[in-house]
This record gives structure tokens, C-alpha cells and sequence, in this order.
């Protein structure tokens, strides 16, 4: 565990950027701290590896006072990541992640085993190994910037902003890959950001913090999105913080219909069989069962489907692994109101109304309303 004790970061022109701060930040978890410019994130963030000396307070790992510890050995114990990766331009992609083996004093063939193992961890290809890091897409630098963190496989990760340079797409798929490798390996996680939404999707915990250096609320996400601690906490989380809370509900209870879905090869008859006045559209999948658009019952030509005529099907959801937030937006881009629910193959599950998923929403609220009477 790290432990932060009333620690202040004061500099010698009487600017405070860290004030008091006191937070435990649990083992083998994402520890995620957020807020606007000038609260004292990466301030706090670099205390804990000392690249930033701390003026008061205490900050403890396992027990063991970080400024009575070298500081080399302190942080070569630990795996620092930031934006734009920070590479070594003139070294190859193996040779910056095995930098800190080698520091550590392992050979050049075990450093560089180790490289080679983490490149598919983090979902390198083992043909960039030769590369130089000008050569590499910006997501692609930043997985080497977390490769070449876990190379030395520290307990103890600190990650700066790292995925804010690059674009969403390439950032969301980076937070799925870290989140798959902490299932994996379990590290003790510090992770900064200023989004909101990446604190929410990647944090086990998450401290917002207000300018100043003050904290403002340390809670897991669905506790901060339910129950913000203040004015500041609330108007930080956005006025859409009900719609993030949706991803804490899952999908898997929802009530999938599965009459109006028929095959593009579908007969006159298997259609009339299909048309139900539950659905007014009926979705129309290809022959290996995936969707390809809704199709109005009065729309299909002399009893056949004509796929020129579909309208889009909207973004699916996977049933039961994507939140009740996934269904809800998969009904709001759909045409016809309906969200389509696949499974972890893209084959249809079934289809389902927003009013369907507006029910499934107020039975999760008051499920949670009912079990947060219990705790209390």
C-alpha cells in the first residue's frame, strides 16, 4: 500500500500546489487521480518517486519512508510512464524497454528476452523490435512506453497522462489494453489524468482534486457519479455523470426479443412469421447470423428482403458484457429506436426498446438505492 500523509509541496515563492493531501492507495489497483490544470496531480504523482521532494508530511510504500530510501533504488522499484512515451530516439524498440534491466545490471540476452515477452503483452508485434521509435504510430510508442515500465516487473506503476497525445480511438484501445493487463499481473497503479471519463472507466479508485492541491472526494467511480461529495465534485463529474453512471449496470438482465430477426435469404412466409406489432421493424442479419440493418415490414418487395433498402442498425452492444450505457447509446443511434444486442461473436442475441432499457434502469436505481439502505 502507498500511504500519503498530510503531505505539501511548497515552493520557495510561497506557491503551494499540493496541500495536506492524505490518501492510501490500495495494492494491485488502479489508483486514478483527476482534476483541472494547477490541482497538484503530477505533483503528486512525482513525490511518490521523488523526481519531486515533498516540503511536509510523510509518503510511506509498504510501510518503508520514501525519503529514507535512495533515490535510485527508489525509482528503479517502480514503472513511470508519461505522455508521448519519452523514448530513446537513437535505440531501438527492444533496447528502450529493456533500459532498466540493463540499469539493474541483467545481461543483454535476458534484458532483451524480457523485451520481447512484454512487446506481446502489451500488443507489439515482435517485427518492430528492430525499429526505432520515429518509425512507430503514437499508440504504438506509448505500448512500448508500458512495455519498457513493467520490463523490470515493478509493484508499483505511476502513469502521467500518457495516453492524452494520441487520438480517441487509439486511446480507448490503449485503457482496454491496460486494463487487461492489470487482470494479469495485478500492479499497484498511480495513474493521472484530467478526463473524467478515462478516471471512470480505468479507476478502482478515484481521488478528484481541486486547485490548490486540496482533495476534494477519494471513492470508486460509481460511488463518486452517485454520490458526488460537493458542488465542486458535481460540477467537475459533468452534467452527464447519470449517463456514465449506466456503466456500472450490466446488460445481462435486459429482455431481449428475438421474434422480429430474420435472415436476408429469408422467405415470404419465415418474414409474415417474423412481423410482430411489438416491433415495427424487423432486423435483418447476413448468413452467419450478424446484422446488416432494419428493414420496415411494408418495406420488403414482394415478400423478399432487399438489402438496398435497410436502414442501419446503429452501434450493437455485447449482451451481458457491455453495460445498460452501451444499450442505451445503441438504441439513441438506431433509427428505429431499437438497440441490437450480439454476443462476443457480433451474432445478433436479440433486439431491444429504449423503453425496455429505460425499465432496466430504474430497477438498477433502485436495486442500488435498496442495497445502499442496507449497507447503511
Amino acid at each position: 500500500m502507498i500511504r500519503i500523509d498530510s503531505v505539501t509541496k511548497r515552493y520557495p515563492d510561497g506557491t503551494v500546489a499540493v496541500d495536506r493531501l492524505s490518501l492510501e492507495i490500495p495494492d494491485r489497483s488502479i489508483t486514478v487521480l483527476v482534476g483541472p490544470s494547477g490541482c497538484g496531480k503530477t505533483t503528486t504523482l512525482r513525490m511518490i518517486n521523488r523526481m519531486i521532494e515533498p516540503t511536509e508530511g510523510t509518503i510511506l510504500i509498504d510501510g518503508k519512508d520514501v525519503m529514507k530510501q535512495p533515490v535510485n533504488t527508489l525509482r528503479r522499484s517502480m514503472g513511470y510512464v508519461i505522455q508521448n512515451a519519452g523514448l530513446f530516439q537513437h535505440r531501438t524498440i527492444i533496447d528502450n524497454i529493456a533500459t532498466v534491466p540493463r540499469l539493474l545490471g541483467w545481461s543483454k540476452d535476458k534484458a532483451r528476452e524480457r523485451a520481447r515477452e512484454l512487446m506481446g503483452r502489451v500488443g507489439l508485434d515482435g517485427a518492430l523490435a528492430k525499429r526505432y521509435p520515429y518509425q512507430l504510430s503514437g499508440g504504438q510508442q506509448q505500448r512500448v512506453g508500458v512495455a519498457r515500465a513493467l520490463a523490470a516487473d515493478p509493484p508499483v506503476l505511476l502513469m502521467d497522462e500518457p495516453f492524452s497525445a494520441v487520438d480517441p480511438v487509439v486511446r480507448k484501445g490503449l485503457q482496454d489494453e491496460l486494463l487487461r493487463i492489470q487482470e494479469e499481473l495485478g500492479k499497484t497503479i498511480v495513474f493521472v489524468t484530467h478526463d473524467i471519463d478515462e478516471a471512470v472507466k480505468i479507476g478502482t479508485m478515484v481521488a478528484v482534486m481541486r486547485t490548490g492541491g486540496k482533495l476534494a472526494q477519494f471513492a470508486p467511480p460509481a460511488e463518486l457519479l452517485s454520490a458526488p461529495a460537493d458542488a465542486f465534485v458535481e460540477d467537475f463529474l459533468g452534467a452527464d455523470r447519470g449517463i456514465r453512471r449506466l456503466s456500472f449496470f450490466s446488460s445481462a438482465g435486459l429482455d431481449l426479443l428475438t421474434t422480429p430477426i430474420v435472415a436476408v435469404d429469408a422467405t415470404a412466409e419465415q418474414i409474415a412469421a417474423r412481423t410482430t406489432p411489438d416491433a415495427p421493424y424487423l432486423l435483418v442479419t447476413d448468413l452467419n447470423g450478424k446484422p446488416l440493418g432494419w428493414s420496415e415490414p411494408g418495406a420488403l418487395a414482394a415478400g423478399r428482403i432487399d438489402p438496398a433498402r435497410l436502414v442501419s442498425h446503429g452501434r450493437p452492444f455485447v449482451h451481458g458484457k457491455e453495460s445498460l450505457r452501451a444499450a442505451l447509446d445503441g438504441s439513441v443511434l438506431s433509427p428505429t429506436g431499437w438497440a441490437v444486442a450480439v454476443d462476443t461473436e457480433g451474432r445478433v442475441a436479440g433486439v431491444v426498446s429504449q423503453q425496455t432499457i429505460g425499465e432496466a434502469i430504474r430497477a438498477a436505481h433502485a436495486e442500488g438505492r435498496a442495497d445502499a439502505k442496507v449497507a447503511g
